[in-house]
């Protein structure tokens, strides 16, 4: 079993947060106060806290012909989950970074991937594979 991991991000308004992480990622609260939320972000510890000055990060790097935000966090998901929350965000209106694409087509480590950004400007990736465990660090 994968240990779960711990990270905090900083957004410019939690209600903001609450009705993206919560509402539309689904993400159930834990623990929260005035300044910061803990959420369930598919079985990870994950903390907003608020900064209502932030800015959102404007670096990127070309990847396979994509602008891609760094820094950026997410979650591997089974190919057929990934499929899901993509037509999900697609149901909702989300604007895509990246849209949702396959990357390494019938090559080692084939995947979905999908970039959006939550309302603060922080960007998350969501990769879908057919068998995390062989795919994922294939080369």
């Amino acid at each position: 079993m994968l240990s779960p991991f711990h990270l905090a991000v900083t957004v410019n308004s939690l209600a903001d947060a609450r009705s993206f992480y919560g509402g539309l990622l689904g993400c159930s609260e834990g623990r929260s106060s005035e300044r910061w939320v803990d959420f369930n972000f598919f079985g990870h510890q994950f903390v907003v806290h608020l900064d209502e000055n932030k800015r959102p990060a404007e670096a990127s790097n070309l990847v396979d012909g994509h602008g891609i935000p760094v820094p950026h966090f997410g979650v591997v998901l089974a190919m057929e989950a990934w499929h899901e929350l993509h037509q999900s965000l697609e149901r909702e209106g989300v604007e895509f970074v990246v849209a949702p694409h396959i990357r390494f087509p019938g090559g080692a480590g084939e995947q979905g991937t999908l970039f959006i950004r939550d309302p603060s400007g922080n960007t998350l990736e969501f990769k879908g594979f057919a068998d995390i465990e062989a795919q994922l660090f294939a080369t």
